[in-house]
């Protein structure tokens, strides 16, 4: 989920990253593992056991938006995220809204992920205990401070080497995820239930329409930085044919993954009250599987993997954060103090300690007040769904600009000599559709919200406070676009008639 850009904006770097590569971190960093290990818990209570359907949806959302990104990266294929694509078509003012927006995103998976690890690393100390009732539990805000001082001390580092690790390791969880599926069905799985069908369906009646919807927004977090490989675009050998053939193949291996994966783990915990309760209060449902299906030995080695998976993440989303605040800082705004690079460690170090610094403070008034109560009786898990969620509603928000930002670019007549109006209907529609469906999922979340506390309002409420800031700080808010679309050197080389089609 990094960005990775340059501090020197007009040193391009050597293209060298085959098409493999960027395929590959774009896997890791969607991090598989982690995204069926402790995604799915806080559905249950919504959707029952219509989980996989509430996936195969949000396949086809994020596949409308990455469409966009292939579309786009064509053409724009520099060192940016979404907020640069978006900056570099739409506008400036745009960019920085977009920005704002995958900033609260990240910075909210830096909250979750920091407690989901703690999570994690007790179902593992648990997974030790084999038999036991009521297994020996650190408790979970314990490991979130050793995590945050961990976390603390990498700050502002090249997390290059930590990249590759997570590579390694995602691709045994992933091995690890495919073995434990051909087990489940194998032996068919859960005795009482069987194999289930009917979890692609709304459960006759059981379970609202708007409902599943309203859970497509945690669909949506599992595929949260498929988009990454866009950030590599100038170290990657024939960008303009291999980022968007990397998007494509990443949507395509994940989304079969999720969506097998999840009907996989309903049908081995079971789809009657029994087994949707121990689905729900499962502290890794992995390794819970793992152990049931195959043996205790594989439920530690795909934990561990999780634990490395989440932790990862964390790492990763607070980097991305701090380097946000950091550009934020730069130019305006915020304070000048995240304007600093840190001398040795090359990275803005005080930018992303502050990430890190709100990640610990808000996990441990979570664990101090009790607060967030998402149902699934795991406080850590319950920590990293209400801010996981609100998080992809910032990301879904990013998204929706990137779906206009793909329309706009097809249908402006100052690009049509860049994309030479090849495909000019399905680059209109496809866009627009996606965008429809975020934001009818949007509404289903913010329509059935219970509180003012409820996980999407956070989300919403942070995007709101980027669209003020953006209107009436609206030249700040222009000069941070300009200087992050100009950053990613986006800007001059859309107008560009040189560069080819």
């Amino acid at each position: 989920m990094t960005a990775g850009q340059s501090d020197a904006p007009d040193q391009i770097p050597h293209r060298r990253l085959p098409f493999w590569v960027a395929l590959a971190l774009s896997v890791a960093l969607v991090g598989p593992t982690l995204a069926m290990s402790g995604n799915g818990q806080g559905l249950i209570g919504t959707v029952g056991k219509s989980i996989p359907l509430v996936f195969l949806i949000g396949l086809v959302g994020v596949s409308l938006v990455g469409y966009s990104f292939v579309r786009l990266t064509r053409h724009l294929n520099h060192a940016g995220s979404a907020y640069g694509l978006v900056g570099g078509t739409i506008g400036p003012r745009a960019g920085f809204f977009s920005g704002f927006a995958m900033l609260g995103a990240y910075w909210g998976f830096s909250i979750g992920t920091l407690a989901l690890t703690a999570a994690f690393v007790n179902s593992f100390i648990a997974a030790l205990q084999p038999g036991t009732d009521n297994p020996y539990q650190v408790l979970w805000l314990v490991i979130v401070v050793i995590g945050a001082v961990i976390s603390f001390l990498l700050s502002g580092r090249d997390i290059q080497l930590l990249a590759k690790i997570l590579l390694a390791i995602e691709g045994i969880g992933i091995l690890a995820m495919i073995v434990l599926v051909v087990a489940i069905f194998a032996q068919g799985g859960a005795p009482t239930t069987g194999i289930d069908f009917s979890v692609f369906s709304f459960s006759g009646g059981d379970v609202s329409g708007s409902a599943v919807l309203a859970g497509v927004v945690a669909a949506f977090l599992s595929w949260a930085g498929f988009e990454a490989c866009a950030s590599m675009g100038e170290e990657t050998d024939d960008p303009k044919r291999n980022i968007p053939r990397a998007l494509a193949a990443t949507l395509i291996l994940t989304g079969v993954l999720f969506v097998v994966v999840m009907f996989a783990q309903v049908v081995g915990f079971g789809t009657d009250a029994a087994g949707l309760e121990a689905f729900q209060s499962s502290g890794n449902t992995l390794g819970d599987l793992g152990g049931t299906y195959i043996g205790q030995w594989f439920s530690l080695v795909i934990i561990f993997t999780a634990i490395v998976s989440a932790f990862g993440c964390h790492l990763a989303t607070s980097a991305t954060s701090g380097r946000m605040l950091y550009a934020f800082g730069r130019d305006g705004f915020g304070p000048k103090a995240l304007a600093h690079i840190h001398a040795d460690t090359g990275g803005p170090r005080r930018a992303t300690w502050l990430v890190v610094i709100v990640a610990l403070v808000v996990d441990l008034i979570c664990g101090a007040t009790g607060w967030p109560d998402m149902g699934t009786g795991n406080d850590a898990i319950d920590a990293y769904f209400l801010f996981a969620v609100a998080g992809s509603v910032c990301l879904m928000v990013c998204y929706l600009l990137v779906e206009l930002a793909a329309a706009y670019f097809i249908g402006a007549p100052k690009f049509m000599r860049v994309h030479n109006g090849a495909g000019k209907i399905a680059g209109l529609v496809l866009p627009l559709l996606g965008a429809v469906v975020i934001v009818t999922v949007l509404w289903f979340n913010v329509k059935d919200a219970d509180s003012w506390s409820a996980a999407p309002l956070l989300g919403l409420y942070w995007c709101v406070l980027g669209l003020i800031i953006a209107v009436a700080l609206s030249g700040i808010a222009k000069r941070v676009g300009e200087s992050l679309a100009l950053e990613l050197d986006m800007t001059p080389r859309t107008a560009d008639p040189t560069r080819s089609a």
